[in-house]
């Protein structure tokens, strides 16, 4: 287990939830579009949540697990996903993108029955709810939700968990600035803001887009992961944005009692310096608070 540091006002975080998107997986390892390597960069994106010895809560995994809903990819998928989770004791909550197909999904990740049902679900995280809706369409590419999933939430979100709620999903309830997103845009986004208002759903992690992206919905923060197959050259015009073989990422969700954070966490080699370390935050937490700031905020003398 990591060991938490608090040296401001705020106690450590009580949750951290890894939240990845967008592996994109294929049959056989093959490579998405001929190009990209999606099973190399989910093992360095796994490798590298390893490396932040974060002691998640769970490993949420915001859709589009497979590119083509292969039942192939999505055994590869369990297979280099689950081993991670059993050695970080925590679950892996799957959730359904619009490239998923529910039946390969519902076999071959959840060992359940292969129907066209929606792929849902609910975890109590020691106090944390997490819940996971599915907005895919089966035979589409862009995100809804009908009444009846819409009832499903509302009656789940009736008691309050003790931490709050977070919903995990693949369309994201943002707009998009790049014009070939808003077509494929989550449907009857005013239905869903009416079940969340007043509730105590406290974030909404999705995915989608390829790219890290945050706003606001119904009064609660949105936060998309980028993914870990490819990503989008946002740096191009809107309209000539495109995909790239860089900038993956993943992002670490800690949980505040007053406020969630997300931090994008590159999935990147580059040289690193090594003056913080965990001697040194030792060091600190062996100090008053007033020796701390002398010690690490102070300037020298001028």
């Amino acid at each position: 287990m990591s060991a938490s540091f608090a040296f401001g006002s705020h106690p450590p975080a009580s949750h951290v939830i890894v939240h990845i998107s967008d592996p994109h997986l294929l049959a056989d390892g093959a490579r998405l579009a001929d190009r990209f390597d999606v099973e190399s960069t989910l093992q360095r994106t796994l490798d590298a949540i390893r490396d932040t010895d974060s002691d998640p809560a769970a490993i949420v995994v915001t859709g589009d697990l497979a590119d083509l809903g292969e039942p192939d990819a999505y055994r590869r998928l369990r297979a280099a996903v689950e081993p991670l989770a059993a050695e970080l004791g925590c679950p892996v909550v799957w959730v359904a993108g619009n490239h998923d197909e529910r039946p390969a999904l519902r076999q071959h990740l959840l060992d359940l029955e292969p129907t066209e049902q929606p792929v849902t679900g609910v975890w109590d995280l020691g106090g944390l709810r997490l819940v996971a809706l599915d907005t895919s369409v089966p035979g589409w590419h862009h995100g809804d939700l009908d009444a009846a999933q819409l009832d499903w939430l509302r009656e789940v979100l009736r008691e309050r968990a003790p931490h709050g709620t977070v919903l995990a999903m693949h369309h994201p309830p943002l707009p998009s600035h790049i014009p070939l997103f808003d077509i494929l845009e989550l449907r009857h986004q005013d239905e869903l803001a009416e079940v969340l208002r007043g509730s105590d759903v406290r974030a909404i992690l999705a995915g989608h887009l390829h790219y890290s992206s945050h706003g606001v919905f119904a009064g609660i923060p949105v936060s998309v992961a980028s993914a870990t197959c490819y990503t989008m050259n946002v740096a191009r015009p809107a309209v000539e944005v495109n995909g790239m073989d860089a900038a993956q990422s993943f992002q670490l969700v800690h949980v505040y009692p007053e406020t969630i954070t997300h931090t994008v966490v590159p999935v990147v080699e580059a040289p690193t310096a090594d003056h913080f370390t965990r001697e040194w935050a030792e060091r600190m937490a062996s100090l008053t608070p007033e020796q701390r700031l002398d010690a690490f905020s102070r300037k020298p003398p001028r």
